[in-house]
């Protein structure tokens, strides 16, 4: 019963990724149409498509404002309230520069949900499924992205359904509002605000572990003796390595740009008909889905170093892969085995893995303002990456800008190897008392 309990749980914020890769995906289809209906030039499509990173931004700052002062539960549901009304203001935009809004306001609730929702999960979890419970953040996600490709094909048929393509992520914004309605907050943000009865309450549902007031008394000593600041705490220094580095790896490895411009890669390396690149992206978007089962399977019994380390080996080899569908034309399915085999890599490591390492290495009583400066940094990058990589396309070619992507990946490597420690099968306050804190 306690097991049902918790998956309720996070069944219901899991939903915040489904938003996330829904609102990651759909615009990858509706561009195609929304440049025609509104005559974008280049630069508008661009700022089109990177307004939803900028937006993020601002919601992952604002988010560090507030989660530890509302606390996780509500921090979600003020996202999924935004997430309905974003979806409906772009089903209205009567211009292009509504819709820009529109998307913006979105990406407000994508910064938000982007580490609100991973905390939630890590702190609902003890720590023999913490890795298979956040983990579910990211198949929300890439289930969210498969949604979107499947809902931009269905209505593919005609040039005005970008309205309908957009405003979708709508209903399962309402399912998520209905659900986390009814879900009670994490213990480890009650025990923060020094409401232990709850606390227990929660933790009794939630956990098999039969001594909770030593669990208690174990969280509630990670806060003590905190009177150091923040911003120059030497202890923190590592932990802000390793979340700052983690974040830059997630995104400058490329993902994005084949999230966000699977289309345009396919259709750059010979494709040709709208209607059938938006199906292969389908095909694109269920390996991602499928695959992230095998990190859930995975990141609690070999830990999460060797996953990494086999993704990012596994994307360099596929970077190289599409790089040379850019340069022979004859070989445009390479480019699809390449996106297929970078999604696979990726999947199974870097996209679970990191969300997973933020949520585990910050101290408790600071771990939202710092899990807020990581997403900042992540969409910072993500807007940087998804801005250049139309330009890189246009003044270097594909086959360079996938080599840049490779590179990375094997310094990636590096990095994982001498920075990023094993949390696998440690609680939240085994990791604090590893970093000193």
């Amino acid at each position: 019963m306690k097991n049902l309990n918790l998956y309720v749980y996070a069944f219901f914020a899991s939903l915040a990724g489904l938003l996330s890769g829904f609102d990651m995906g759909v615009i990858s289809g509706a561009i195609l149409y929304i440049e025609k209906s509104f005559n974008l030039t280049p630069y508008l499509s661009g700022v089109l498509v990177g307004c939803a990173s900028f937006g993020a931004i601002i919601g992952a700052i604002l988010n560090g404002l507030i989660i530890d002062k509302t606390g996780r539960k509500n921090t979600l549901l003020i996202s999924a309230v935004i997430f309905i009304s974003g979806s409906l203001f772009c089903f209205f935009s009567r211009n292009i520069f509504e819709l820009i809004l529109s998307r913006t306001f979105l990406g407000c609730a994508v910064g938000i949900v982007s580490f609100a929702a991973p905390l939630y999960l890590s702190e609902i979890s003890d720590k023999n499924k913490r890795g298979r419970i956040v983990s579910l953040y990211q198949l929300a996600i890439t289930f969210g992205i498969l949604f979107s490709y499947f809902i931009n094909y269905i209505f593919s048929s005609n040039i005005m359904n970008w309205r309908i393509m957009l405003s979708f992520g709508a209903i399962p914004a309402f399912i998520m509002l209905i659900g986390m309605i009814f879900n009670y907050d994490t213990p480890r943000w009650y025990i923060l605000k020094n409401n232990l009865n709850k606390a227990k309450e929660i933790l009794t549902k939630l956990t098999e572990d039969k001594e909770i007031e030593n669990r208690i008394e174990e969280i509630k000593s990670t806060l003590e003796n905190k009177n150091e600041k923040l911003s120059l705490s030497k202890k923190l220094l590592k932990p802000f390595i390793i979340g700052i580095g983690i974040m830059f790896i997630q995104i400058a490895t490329g993902i994005n740009a084949i999230i966000y411009y699977a289309p345009v890669i396919f259709k750059q390396t010979g494709f040709n008909s709208n209607h059938d690149v938006l199906f292969i992206t389908i095909f694109i978007g269920l390996i991602n889905f499928l695959m992230t089962f095998t990190a859930i399977a995975l990141v609690d019994k070999i830990g999460r170093k060797p996953l990494l380390y086999i993704g990012l080996f596994g994307m360099s080899i596929s970077s190289v892969l599409i790089s040379i569908s850019f340069v022979v034309c004859s070989l445009k399915y390479l480019a699809i085995l390449g996106c297929a085999l970078y999604i696979i890599s990726f999947s199974m490591s870097l996209g679970p893995v990191a969300l997973l390492l933020i949520s585990e290495v910050f101290p408790l009583k600071y771990r939202g303002v710092a899990m807020s400066l990581a997403i900042v940094a992540n969409f910072l990058f993500n807007f940087a990456v998804t801005t250049i990589f139309p330009i890189l396309l246009n003044h270097i070619g594909g086959f360079y800008t996938f080599m840049i992507f490779s590179v990375i990946c094997i310094l990636s490597i590096i990095f994982v190897k001498t920075i990023i420690p094993e949390t696998k099968g440690k609680s939240l306050e085994e990791i604090e008392k590893e970093f000193n804190f």
